[in-house]
């Protein structure tokens, strides 16, 4: 299923994407995308009964409708740093042992069509097309990679837009240079993990301008989906709705010759990952 909440900033409602692609009304159903839902095996029964039946769920008119998050209620957004092959080599990084972890606040995430603010002052505010994994099931100490894969509920595309001044040259962790406001655009669709058999063959593109920036796979991640929910639940309690940003491939604009291409108020990004729907954000001044 793709699921997704449409409406008003703070007052979306769910709704789904048919096969034909016809936006429905699912608020009659369940109050809303989050947590408790994904948990609820036969509340999301009802949502895939309802989904199988004609005229069970009403159409919804898609023109002028905002987008927004596709999951409402996060708990919390943990981060994965430097984990692509390609985007370790263009930082002149080494390939990480373990897994690097930094979280972004819920309150960063956005619509994926909303508006992304530069930050006062900023001068080097990057792009990052990533994979975001939503937690299903509470996820404590796995074993496996299988295990990891099986506590996810779907899949989304997230843009993990980072300011690299604050991140890497001001002191203390990453945090300062990814959690100012509305630098985590998440969606426009939640798709169940039964439409993604292989989380591991999803290409990532992301364009500046209309000038295409990055084209990559997850197959190039150094810690797979699967182990990384494992890895994670060593060191914290994965809880239905929390989301893991996965990573980004080469060609950020850290990564570029100088002078570096990094966005400014105006820019027009556009992201997408293949199967998990696409996203369009104008930049403007905080």
């Amino acid at each position: 299923m793709k699921l997704l909440r449409v409406g008003t900033a703070g007052a979306e409602r769910p709704a789904l994407l048919d096969r034909d692609g016809t936006l429905r009304d699912l608020s009659g159903i369940v109050p809303d995308i989050d947590g408790d839902l994904l948990a609820d095996a036969s509340a999301l029964a009802r949502v895939r009964a309802a989904a199988a039946s004609p005229g069970v769920l009403p159409a919804l008119d898609a023109t002028g409708l905002r987008i927004g998050p596709p999951l409402g209620r996060i708990g919390k957004i943990v981060c994965i740093g430097l984990n692509y092959h390609d985007h370790a080599a263009e930082a002149g990084a080494e390939i990480p042992a373990e897994p690097i972890l930094f979280f972004k606040a819920p309150d960063t995430v956005v619509g994926p069509d909303d508006t992304v603010l530069v930050p006062r002052g900023s001068r080097k505010t990057d792009w990052e097309v990533e994979l975001a994994v939503v937690i299903g099931r509470t996820a404590r100490y796995l074993e496996t990679a299988e295990q990891g894969l099986a506590h996810i509920a779907g899949y989304a595309t997230a843009h993990d837009v980072s300011e690299r001044e604050y991140q890497i040259e001001r002191g203390g962790t990453w945090d300062k240079g990814k959690n100012c406001e509305t630098f985590n655009p998440l969606g426009p669709w939640l798709v169940t993990a039964d439409e993604v058999p292989d989380p591991q063959a999803l290409p990532l593109r992301l364009w500046v301008n209309g000038e295409l920036r990055q084209d990559g796979t997850t197959a190039e991640q150094i810690f797979p989906v699967g182990e990384v929910v494992r890895y994670l639940s060593h060191f914290m309690t994965l809880y239905p709705g929390d989301v893991i940003n996965t990573g980004t491939p080469a060609g950020v604009a850290m990564g570029q010759p100088e002078p570096k291409p990094y966005l400014r108020a105006g820019d027009l990004v556009e992201l997408e990952v293949e199967g998990l729907g696409r996203q369009r954000q104008q930049l403007k001044a905080a």
